[in-house]
């Protein structure tokens, strides 16, 4: 018998009631008990976005809403600057490619936040862009991007700034009002913790004009109709009924913990994993600016992280992730979002050791879980 563990940075477990609450008899949507429901999750949704502006639902992964992102708000030739610091920045630039956008990139080192002042700088020197599009977390380094900053940055220009929230959403600091963002965009399989298959977009007055005027071409993810309908708790197209049922609970517990609340324990996984990286002698891809969403853990050369990452899983029944593109083998990355705890934290850290042990890593078994255990003790 295997108990399987999930700490991978989406999807991300889910707790009981959201699982039973997928279970209930399905209802039609174009009801008003459907409409009640809908207009409870996304006033749910606001708390955790921190935002007045309208909430949209797709039925998507949070790709879609990336490209519904650039579809509502550009026109063909328009320049865009995106700040490619991983893998999912690098998506926002490919998506511009996609449509005859004009990308304005700003590469950064994979591991290190990107300095506001570039972003600065990039709107200095080309007075015409009409969008800013960056990650508060990007997934695949474990970087948290000052979005704060930021958007004082993008604030005092023309531009709309965009965010790409997904694996950051209710899992680190976000505040999309206080922080002057215009298109904040999340996904349901992170710290929303529900399965894949929605995606959320918050939208400001700034943003939703630019769409009056954008020429790009866009027919399900059309934020004008999207508007229309949201404004009668209602959906343009047929919403995903069980998954937005589910969201309304996973909300639920979210709130009972409080936003605040909930923040502060992912900090405690996190800062704990850290610690036992640290203590195993290993050390963090991104030590200046790491997320409490997902920890990215440098592994030593003669440690294969994808033989690593499958020997935790298949073996032990606990789920990391590996490195992608340019970093695939060289690290791994432990999620500390959603429906997680302490105990999840410490059995990966276990397991971990257990498997570093086998593959020729040089310590004292015991020491990493000693260290997380001093965190949270």
């Amino acid at each position: 018998m295997q108990k399987r563990y999930l700490l991978t940075p989406g999807p991300t477990p889910v707790p009981t009631e959201a699982l039973l609450a997928m279970a209930k008899p399905i209802i039609h949507h174009r009801t008003s008990e459907f409409r009640a429901i809908l207009k409870e999750a996304v006033e749910g949704l606001r708390y955790v976005f921190q935002t007045k502006n309208d909430v949209f639902v797709f039925a998507s992964s949070g790709t879609g809403a990336m490209e519904s992102s650039i579809t509502n708000i550009l026109s063909p030739g328009d320049k865009a600057i995106v700040v490619r610091g991983g893998k999912f920045g690098e998506r926002f630039s490919e998506i511009c490619d996609a449509y005859g956008v004009v990308p304005v990139n700003i590469d950064v080192e994979w591991g290190k936040a990107v300095d506001p002042s570039a972003i600065k700088k990039a709107l200095d020197d080309n007075k015409d862009v009409k969008a800013v599009y960056t990650t508060l977390c990007e997934t695949s380094t474990g970087v948290v991007n000052d979005i704060k900053a930021i958007g004082d940055v993008v604030s005092k220009t023309e531009a709309v700034l965009v965010v790409d929230a997904i694996s950051g959403l209710g899992s680190v600091e976000l505040k999309s009002d206080g922080w002057k963002v215009d298109i904040v965009i999340g996904g349901s399989q992170k710290g929303l913790m529900i399965p894949p298959g929605l995606a959320f977009v918050s939208v400001s007055q700034k943003a939703l004009k630019l769409a009056d005027t954008a020429k790009l071409p866009r027919y399900y993810f059309c934020y004008k109709a999207a508007k229309k309908s949201a404004d009668k708790d209602d959906t343009p197209w047929t919403p995903a009924v069980s998954l937005i049922i589910a969201l309304v609970e996973s909300l639920k517990i979210i709130r009972d913990d409080s936003l605040e609340g909930v923040l502060a324990r992912h900090k405690r996984m996190a800062d704990a994993v850290k610690a036992a990286a640290s203590a195993l002698g290993l050390e963090l891809l991104a030590p200046d600016a790491p997320s409490d969403a997902v920890t990215a853990i440098r592994l030593p050369d003669n440690i294969d992280g994808v033989a690593l990452v499958k020997t935790m899983r298949d073996t032990y029944g606990v789920s990391v992730a590996g490195g992608q593109a340019k970093l695939k083998g060289k690290i791994i990355r432990v999620a500390t979002m959603g429906f997680m705890t302490q105990w999840d934290v410490i059995v990966a850290i276990s397991c971990l050791e257990i498997v570093l042990k086998q593959m020729g890593h040089k310590f004292e078994l015991g020491t990493g879980v000693k260290a997380a255990e001093e965190v949270f003790a």
